[in-house]
């Protein structure tokens, strides 16, 4: 296939290159879209060095979002934040087009890491002349919704899960409020929530709140906050719903209202409202394999990422020695 190559050090002209096509109405995926790029970089990676790739064949194009780490090396345009990575086709999948998008990745940098992978298919990358290395990362579950609706999802749920929450309901009950547009007295609400929990430092509340801001304008937003009988907010879930996907990208409960379960009362009414009100056909719970994750979901998928080197280059082939001989101790260690 012959692909017409262009690189960006600039978001801006990836925009008035991509004229619409890295937009909400043409990407299903928030994970696709410069949008999302764009608060990455904003609040995450401001000084990095943007090295964005589009390559096009006619009307398709497929672009790769990377970032240039200095010694020939690139790395995602993408944060903890990020679900998923990879790259991002105007058109259905076309295994040729993104072959010539490695292949230009290759000729400008020695090294590409890329996560986090869904999809770990390294066909593409061999293709293009570059030798991957695959991990697995993480686990990401999903649970497909039945037509039945909630109380077939419910009915499937563990016993224990179903015995816990009808218990807490009588014995430690809480008002729920769902929030489709963002309200800055409920993200005060959140952002408390998660001061007081388990869970250590946000990374950036700067970009989760303008993601918040974002996605509420949208009417994708769901953020759900719980109070208990003293009207103090001691549960929080950061969701968004969009083509019949619900993400659950973040939740925390207050550490001394564990007790309570004010987390899995809130997601129960979560769980209802995507599938009752919503109508999702499937819901999503990130990254993590978190014991807990079992217990709502029914599929968990592994999450990938992959390092690949240029043999043809002396930065490459050392890489290349480092992760044959890591891989070949972790098998001995095994042994």
């Amino acid at each position: 296939m012959t692909a017409l190559v262009e690189w960006f050090d600039d978001l801006d002209a990836v925009a008035a290159d991509a004229a619409g096509a890295l937009d909400r109405t043409a990407q299903p995926c928030l994970f696709d879209r410069l949008d999302w790029f764009r608060l990455t970089r904003m609040h995450i990676l401001p000084d990095a060095g943007i090295a964005v790739v589009r390559v096009a064949s006619g009307d398709a194009r497929a672009w790769l979002f990377l970032i240039d780490a200095g010694s020939r090396a690139a790395a995602p345009l993408s944060s903890w934040y990020s679900l998923r990575f990879g790259p991002i086709l105007s058109e259905p999948r076309d295994e040729a087009l993104i072959e010539c998008l490695y292949r230009a990745v290759s000729r400008r940098f020695d090294r590409v890491a890329l996560h986090p992978l869904r999809n770990a298919e390294p066909a593409p990358l061999r293709a293009a002349t570059l030798r991957p290395f695959t991990s697995r990362v993480s686990t990401n579950w999903i649970v497909d919704i039945p037509d039945a609706g909630f109380e077939s999802y419910w009915a499937a749920r563990p016993a224990k899960l179903r015995n816990t929450i009808a218990r807490r309901t009588r014995s430690h009950p809480v008002h729920i409020s769902i929030h489709r547009c963002f309200e800055p007295s409920a993200w005060t609400d959140y952002e408390n929530v998660y001061r007081a929990s388990w869970k250590p430092t946000e990374g950036s509340p700067a970009f989760l709140r303008a993601l918040a801001e974002q996605e509420g304008s949208a009417g994708t937003l769901r953020l759900g906050i719980a109070h208990d009988a003293e009207g103090r907010a001691v549960a929080s879930q950061f969701w968004l719903v969009e083509n019949g996907i619900a993400t659950i990208h973040k939740l925390a409960h207050r550490e001394d209202a564990r007790a309570g379960s004010p987390g899995s009362l809130l997601s129960h009414a979560m769980f209802h409202a995507a599938i009752e009100d919503d109508r999702v056909h499937r819901i999503d719970f990130g990254l993590g394999d978190e014991p807990y994750k079992a217990d709502w979901m029914d599929m968990p998928r592994p999450i990938y990422r992959i390092d690949a080197y240029r043999p043809t280059s002396l930065r490459g082939m050392a890489g290349i020695g480092r992760e044959v001989a890591s891989r070949l101790a972790r098998r001995r260690a095994v042994d």
